[in-house]
């Protein structure tokens, strides 16, 4: 048997083994033995590389995948990325800038050839960041939502909602994107708090002379007012209903009406319509039957109806027109006004609310249904709290616009005939095609999106994954996405499979960083995971992601934090050189062994580890996982079971050494298997090097618990306190580690500690002391179970004990007092499970034992 290195040197041991996995099938789905769970990957976009939040997300799905199999499930982890509309489209068109062409230069189809290749660029970059995460990914179903299969079903959804009278083609205020020159949905909207102005004009009554002061924070959109509206009850301005106003911008005549809409007591009272540029306006529009006009093109330049500004960037127009208006005497004032600004989430560009014919679907029918269904089978949240957040977010849904004025993603299935203008909405094109033209816009991203989790799966077809894998049993996504994605995939699940699309979802937060700051190219503060990778290593990466926060929290990036897991994995790796010093010379079972008193105290502790860590994992609370292994691992295995396995392992009695090395490597399996979904490389190298193992951890089972006989491991305890005790003792008066000292073990009752000949001998050699029966001066070290009783004389002069005694009585006394305090307080007693209060009880009567024989110390003092 090779031997494991002396150092652990993390990038040799990530080297070549993910694409032994691949070559061996071990992540592959298909076991019709085994109970079916899966899970898709949140298909990442095509744009670049995969930042930090990505691995986090990623390696929680992991987690999953690799724990369901250990669990001895056929899992199903299924990849796939993004087509990402917008973004993909604006980084092709970036790169076309950069060589002088625009996409117009190259027409839809060369263009869309361009763009795949950008694909299956970006596609090769993020199938090798999977592999540098070990992300347990079934590549034989990997996916692309613009590929073939994912556009019929795409195409069909869109079609049956249409037919059902739940898509529709309207004309809409729209938000719209003057960079990218598209249509948007509200929830791709950013709305940020800038400083604007708050402008107030003067407007001229025609017939009376008179002048009305009217507000707005977008003075280029005054070329498109229709009207002005004062309330009814208004008694300033009733008697100007069905005159007219002059427009200060162009000096169009304006009609005044009158609509109970306008709030009296804002500003003047009076409003000016704007019907093609603000959601509002257009809805009195349609109530007074006004016009519409559209004053701006596509790209955020004024057209011809804004005259001698035609052509003007809508900004610059904003300083020239008020500049003019000033000029003829028509400014009343201009205020600073902070005020929250719609910003498009992928160009950054400051939103138009735009009139355009777009087409919606029609969202209150899908989003009750969801609604309804949460109520009896609905997805479980975790944490739990985000259903609120989900539940709110459908009861106030409004329609979503789906079309996207782009070349890139998946093409409307509708046509115009070309003389009739009727529409054809069809999985086919028209058998005339010659008479009709398709749609030229695309579909938003998130209408593929939504239906990944079961279209990934082969539907509409009924294929043997749909009806295995689907739906599916957990998803995990970010807080930020639960209405762009989470909804969408609810409510599309919901009416084309009859079903909710996951059983679970799992609901992580953002990683920020040191200070707390969100991630982002403009404060220069992202962190690549490939770097931290390359540096700690990728185990130390997902242990530091995924036990460092809590389902639903933010977490903070810190680099110390990771350089504690790379700690916490050399710990292991030193351990794991113990133990194979010790096994590599034969098989050891467990089932054969004779096992000690420490052998059997190990195993309990680690049955009682693996019960609480086997909850959390089903309860996906990956932070408490990590404080029960780490504690486990790090303390009662590598500190202390290893040093006392020295007895077993030097002992004359080889049935004794036979157990020792049986449960050396018992446990170090067993640890690696439970360590395995977070570090599955470092785990796989140790695991590899144990007699006997199987070919690779991916084929191991999940450990259960070994029954083992426990009423007489409290001796053990008791001795490990002890040592601690007396060590701690010894470095608080400075006593060397080699001088012989007396005890006394007592306990809990001040009679003498039984303890047997195997533990006795190992007390005595561990903690370098002779056991006796009295002392000339008592030190007592107060130990859960009993107490330690040295000889004072051997220790300390009389002053620097009385100091430690008195700062020990006033722990204790704290202590004393905060228990007393829990136990007072009703809410706790009646809410707190009876364990904890029970639990609490104990600790109160120990603390007060042990003030006790302080107190006793402190009068011989």
């Amino acid at each position: 048997m090779r031997e494991l290195d002396t150092k652990y040197e993390h990038k040799k041991v990530e080297t070549d083994k993910y694409e032994t996995w691949l070559e061996k099938e071990y992540f592959k789905a298909g076991d019709t033995s085994k109970e079916p769970y899966s899970l898709v990957i949140p298909p990442p976009n095509v744009t670049g590389k995969l930042h930090l939040g990505h691995a986090w997300d990623n390696t929680l799905q992991d987690i999953i995948a690799r724990y369901q199999r250990l669990q001895g499930k056929d899992v199903l982890y299924l990849p796939g990325m993004d087509h990402a509309g917008i973004a993909t489209q604006a980084r092709v068109e970036e790169r076309l800038k950069s060589q002088n062409i625009s996409r117009y230069d190259l027409g839809r189809e060369k263009f869309l050839e361009v763009s795949w290749d950008w694909k299956n660029e970006y596609a090769d970059h993020i199938r090798e960041q999977w592999g540098k995460m070990g992300l347990s990914l079934d590549y034989s179903r990997e996916r692309f939502t613009l590929d073939s299969g994912l556009n019929d079903a795409v195409n069909k959804v869109f079609v049956d909602l249409y037919n059902d009278g739940l898509i529709f083609q309207g004309y809409r205020i729209i938000n719209w994107d003057v960079e990218a020159k598209t249509a948007l949905s509200n929830i791709e909207v950013i709305h940020k708090e800038i400083e604007g102005n708050f402008y107030t004009f003067s407007y001229n009554v025609v017939e009376t002379g008179e002048k009305l002061s009217v507000s707005t924070t977008r003075p280029e959109t005054m070329f498109g007012d229709v009207a002005i509206i004062v309330h009814p009850d208004d008694e300033r301005y009733q008697h100007l209903i069905g005159k007219n106003a002059v427009n200060p911008a162009n000096g169009d005549v304006l009609p005044i009406i009158a609509d109970d809409y306008i709030d009296i007591e804002f500003g003047t009272g009076v409003m000016k319509c704007t019907p093609a540029h603000d959601p509002n306006d257009f809805d009195l529009g349609k109530k007074h039957n006004l016009e519409m006009p559209i004053i701006m093109n596509p790209d955020g330049t004024m057209n011809e109806l804004t005259g001698k500004y035609e052509g003007m960037e809508r900004f610059a127009c904003r300083k020239q027109l008020v500049k003019d208006i000033e000029d003829a005497g028509n400014l009343v004032s201009i205020e600073k006004h902070v005020h929250q600004v719609g910003h498009s989430e992928r160009t950054d560009a400051i939103i138009e609310p735009y009139l355009s014919k777009q087409w919606f679907v029609k969202m209150q029918p899908l989003a009750q249904d969801v609604l309804d269904n949460q109520k009896e089978d609905g997805i479980d949240f975790f944490p739990q709290r985000f259903e609120n957040t989900f539940d709110r977010w459908l009861e106030n849904i409004e329609d979503w616009c789906i079309s996207r004025q782009l070349w890139w993603g998946h093409r409307i299935p509708a046509w115009f005939h070309n003389e009739t203008e009727e529409i054809y909405v069809g999985l086919e094109a028209p058998e005339d095609i010659e008479n009709w033209t398709q749609d030229e816009d695309v579909l938003d991203t998130w209408f593929s999106s939504a239906l990944w989790p079961f279209s990934t799966m082969g539907w509409p077809e009924k294929t043997e994954d749909y009806d295995r894998y689907y739906p599916t049993n957990a998803m995990v996504t970010g807080y930020d996405i639960i209405f762009f994605w989470v909804a969408r995939m609810a409510f599309q699940g919901r009416y084309f499979t009859d079903s909710k699309p996951f059983d679970d979802v799992l609901i992580h937060g953002l990683i920020r960083d040191e200070t707390g700051r969100k991630m982002s190219k403009s404060l220069d503060n992202g962190v690549d995971p490939m770097d931290v990778i390359e540096e700690y290593g990728v185990d130390a990466l997902r242990y530091f992601l995924t036990t460092n926060s809590t389902p639903g929290q933010d977490m903070r990036y810190i680099p110390e934090k990771v350089e504690s897991s790379w700690n916490f994995i050399n710990k292991i790796w030193n351990a794991s050189r113990f133990v194979m010093m010790h096994i590599s010379d034969g098989r050891y079972d467990i089932e054969e062994a004779k096992l000690s008193q420490v052998d059997r105290f190990i195993i309990d502790k680690f049955n009682k580890t693996l019960k609480l860590v086997s909850d959390n994992m089903d309860k996906y609370e990956y932070a408490n996982v990590g404080t029960e292994v780490t504690r486990f691992v790090w303390d009662d295995f590598a500190n202390w079971y290893i040093e006392l396995s020295k007895t077993g392992l030097q002992s004359d009695d080889e049935t004794e050494v036979y157990a020792t090395k049986a449960t050396l490597s018992y446990m170090l399996k067993n640890i690696l298997i439970v360590l395995s979904p977070f570090m599955p490389f470092v785990t796989e190298e140790i695991y590899t090097h144990i007699p006997n193992s199987l070919e690779s951890i991916n084929l191991e089972t999940w450990p259960k618990a070994l029954d083992v006989e426990t009423s007489d491991l409290n001796q053990v305890e008791f001795v490990i306190n002890a040592i601690t005790a007396i060590r701690e003792l010894r470095v608080s008066y400075e006593v060397k580690p080699s001088k012989p000292l007396n005890a006394i073990l007592l306990d809990s009752n001040d009679a003498t500690f039984k303890l047997s000949n195997t533990l006795e001998a190992m007390f005595k050699s561990m903690a370098r002391v002779s056991i006796v029966d009295a002392v000339d001066s008592s030190l007592v070290a107060p130990i859960v179970g009993g107490s330690v009783v040295l000889d004072k004389e051997e220790m300390v002069d009389k002053e620097a004990l009385k100091v430690k005694l008195l700062a020990e009585e006033k722990r204790l006394n704290q202590e004393i007092k905060r228990a007393e305090g829990m136990l007072s307080n009703t809410n706790f007693i009646s809410k707190a499970p009876e364990s904890k209060v029970n639990e609490e009880k104990a600790k109160l009567e120990e603390y007060k034992r042990q003030l006790k024989l302080v107190e006793t110390q402190l009068k011989d003092v």
